[in-house]
């Protein structure tokens, strides 16, 4: 399966700090490895990830981005009500 093809994902993680650490991957295991071994994003290495909060299904890299943006703009409190209610839009 090529790249283009293969499926994405949107996911938060719980940092350290009680942050929330927004990310895509196609591959969420292997994404979460390297964020435990502090070999993913700069943001992670310091605030190290304790737990997936939720991970959405894409269609496709293009629309991962979108949702992975539209979710970084929102308020803290915007971001828990996603999180609990599992809806993106």
């Amino acid at each position: 399966m090529s790249a283009a093809n293969s499926s994405w994902f949107l996911y938060v993680l719980l940092c350290s700090n009680g942050s929330f650490y927004c990310g895509i991957t196609n591959n969420v295991e292997r994404r979460l490895q390297m964020h435990e071994n502090g070999k993913a994003a700069r943001y992670t290495r310091g605030r190290r990830p304790i737990s997936v909060l939720k991970v959405w299904p894409m269609d496709g890299r293009s629309a991962a981005l979108r949702a992975e943006a539209a979710f970084k703009k929102l308020s803290r409190s915007q971001k828990e009500l996603r999180l609990k209610g599992g809806l993106l839009s």
